[in-house]
């Protein structure tokens, strides 16, 4: 019986083991939000247009009231802090990438599948610039104007769109980004 213990622990520790090596330590997640607040005392941060995990990717990203008013940092609005250190937003609950339309002048945002690829490289500078790596003129910018009231929250959530816009100038409230934990 001692022996059968014993070879039933050293089965169970190896699977474990096995499990930590394939799976590693749980991704930290953050949400990237623009520094000035505009509209909405809760922030805007990135999001995938839709609701949490019904979002739809095709519809690309939007400037939208941050979640994590609510405790947590919600799946359409949550990226990869290591993949951000290596130049890429990556949401890793709808397995894409952000991604510039073009390279050329200002662009839409898109959302695909990770790949190497100079359209989905980007550069997120100490000032706070978020910029399209080889196009550090273009930089990730929030609509001026009035927000546009979402279908839920409480007060409403907003939304504003996205684009890759010239950095600076009059757009620079609009241009300055961080990234914050839900803690």
């Amino acid at each position: 019986m001692r022996k059968l213990t014993t070879a039933i622990c050293l089965t169970i520790a190896v699977l474990l083991g096995s499990f930590e090596q394939s799976y590693g330590k749980q991704k930290r997640i953050v949400e990237v939000y623009l520094t000035n607040q505009l509209d909405d005392d809760r922030g805007f941060c990135l999001d995938i247009k839709g609701h949490k995990t019904r979002a739809k990717i095709d519809r690309g990203l939007q400037a939208h009231t941050c979640y994590s008013y609510q405790g947590s940092i919600s799946v359409d609005q949550g990226f990869d802090a290591a993949k951000l250190g290596k130049n890429k937003f990556f949401l890793p609950a709808f397995d894409v990438c952000m991604e510039a339309a073009s390279g050329n002048g200002p662009t839409k945002l898109r959302l695909n599948p990770c790949e190497d690829k100079k359209l989905q490289k980007f550069k997120f500078e100490k000032a706070g610039k978020i910029t399209l790596a080889g196009h550090r003129d273009l930089c990730l910018t929030v609509a001026g104007g009035k927000s546009r009231k979402g279908g839920g929250g409480s007060p409403v959530h907003l939304m504003r769109n996205l684009s890759l816009q010239p950095c600076g100038g009059s757009l620079s409230y609009l241009q300055r980004w961080a990234v914050r934990d839900a803690d």
